[in-house]
């Protein structure tokens, strides 16, 4: 992936964007960065880094464990310097991470991989091999390509040596030079070959509507044939970080909307050779999860991406790239669609149930011991429940009658109201939304800013049958799943604590089975 993904921006800036800076480096892989002492204070229970942030991550199945290899964005400062490597951890339960430190070290300013950018694993004519971006944005004012795919091998996962001499670059009779990147390599059955998928763009065309999957084909790993596009849309301006597996008889293509909605996104087929069909819902979370790859232990296939952080930790301020890292298992439909649930192993880490009293807080509330009935017809109704630990799971079973407009949760609320994070389903407008409202909010281009949507996703919720909320918090990480099958992430910045409850917007519901647990260890 590119290293600038932010939202707000436009895509020319996008482009633009480059880490600043300096540092000594040559082409060898080192066995690590001279970072200062790493002191965590508190571990969440969605992956980070001790130091930067956690940018694409690249999961890799092998012997019990998934070794996840990952840009590391790192501050920009004279201390770290310019460009960025791939780090490495292994889990087996997506609680608990081993860090084994830097794989693949950034290049030289004079190198095509001063950025190491993202890329694939595998396991293939007897050893391990990492295909990955170069990225070196001084290039282009040298008239040089900005990006190509290198090569590393390892013959143990964790000792990585750049492949000398080989770096293919983008055939600019059908590609434009510098988006050349995110490359997906996996043996082709059918055709006897190795495939690589790339994130590239046409070099015709409207130029918001270029984006493509590039392929290239090769026998032996080293020696590539550019052919015509795997996949293309007119619908983008990049795919960015393609993935691509099987289940059953459905192939499936993943990739993340460098584009203006900042989507995870796939197409599913019966063949290799397509057509790519949408499935009705094609994204798999919101605008706060961010280029997600896969990979399976043989049994279930999961999920990875970032969940992005904010500038100043300001829920008002700008995304940055990277953050922290967020699983999904996914599940497939009877239909062939993918919907998107916890891992049991993350859930199991929330173990321990929390006693709590809700009460009544406005408007028209019947109270039992783990559920409430909310009646709020023309207006708004509540009920709290305590004070929301700083790492918890929240869920119920929600009814409602027909009409209502909203209902769902509040998240880290003051006493009266003013200021909550809401975790909303809107019947009538068929969606799921996480949002904030603060009064008194301000920022530099609206004095005064009460209500500020972060995310939502396509949801339909029937009145009169139950659908079940779930929620995954630890500090300022907020995962939401309904009936297992949809995913909403978010960030929680501007409201560090606060109490919980659950609420209507103009009309009823009923809310039962709710529960509060906590766990896994800091």
């Amino acid at each position: 992936m590119k290293g600038a993904a932010l939202a707000g921006l436009s895509l020319a800036a996008l482009k633009g964007l480059r880490a600043i800076g300096s540092h000594p480096s040559d082409s060898k892989v080192a066995p690590g960065l001279p970072l200062r002492a790493q002191q965590a204070a508190y571990r969440n229970i969605f992956y980070h880094t001790d130091i930067g942030a956690l940018w694409d991550c690249i999961p890799f199945y092998w012997e019990d464990r998934f070794h996840l290899f990952y840009v590391k964005k790192l501050p920009d400062s004279k201390e770290f310097g310019e460009g960025v490597p791939w780090y490495k951890v292994t889990t087996k339960d997506f609680v608990n991470y081993t860090d084994h430190g830097e794989m693949i070290a950034r290049g030289s300013r004079e190198e095509q991989d001063l950025n190491v950018y993202t890329g694939s694993v595998l396991r293939a004519e007897g050893r391990f091999h990492i295909y990955y971006c170069g990225h070196n944005g001084h290039f282009g004012r040298q008239n040089k390509p900005e990006e190509a795919i290198m090569h590393a091998v390892s013959d143990d996962l964790t000792t990585w040596h750049k492949v000398s001499g080989e770096r293919l670059l983008a055939d600019t009779s059908l590609y434009e030079p510098n988006d050349w990147r995110d490359p997906f390599v996996f043996w082709n059955p059918e055709a006897h070959e190795y495939w690589m998928l790339i994130s590239a763009r046409l070099n015709t065309g409207p130029s918001r509507r270029r984006g493509c999957l590039a392929l290239c084909a090769s026998r032996d790993l080293r020696q590539w044939e550019t052919r015509p596009p795997f996949w293309t849309s007119n619908l983008y301006y990049t795919p960015e970080c393609p993935d691509l597996f099987q289940m059953g008889d459905w192939w499936y293509l993943v990739f993340y909307e460098f584009s203006e909605r900042w989507r995870v996104r796939y197409r599913m087929s019966r063949s290799l050779q397509g057509p790519w069909v949408a499935p009705k819902v094609d994204e798999f979370d919101g605008s706060w999860y961010g280029a997600a790859k896969t990979a399976s232990d043989g049994r279930h296939r999961f999920m990875f991406g970032w969940n992005p952080s904010k500038l100043e930790e300001n829920d008002f301020n700008r995304k940055r790239g990277g953050g922290n890292l967020v699983v999904h298992e996914l599940v497939q439909e009877a239909d062939g669609t993918l919907s998107t649930r916890p891992p049991s192993s993350v859930e199991k880490a929330f173990s321990t149930a929390v006693p709590f009293q809700l009460r009544k807080t406005f408007g028209d509330c019947e109270i039992g011991g783990s559920w409430t009935r909310v009646r709020a017809p023309m207006d708004f109704a509540c009920a709290l429940a305590g004070t929301m630990p700083k790492r918890c799971a929240i869920s119920a079973d929600v009814t409602f009658d027909s009409g209502t407009r909203g209902v769902g949760f509040m998240l880290r609320t003051n006493p009266d109201v003013d200021g909550t994070y809401y975790l909303r389903v809107e019947p009538n407008r068929n969606r799921l939304v996480f949002d904030l409202w603060m009064p008194g909010a301000r920022t530099p281009q609206i004095p005064h800013y009460p209500h500020f949507l972060e995310s939502e996703r396509p949801l339909e919720v029937q009145p009169g049958q139950p659908f079940r909320m779930k929620i995954l918090a630890d500090d300022t990480v907020c995962v939401a799943y309904i009936n297992d099958r949809i995913a909403l992430t978010a960030r929680m910045y501007n409201l560090r604590s606060g109490e919980w409850g659950v609420f209507v917007n103009e009309g009823s519901a009923a809310f039962e089975h709710i529960r509060l647990m906590t766990g896994a260890a800091e």
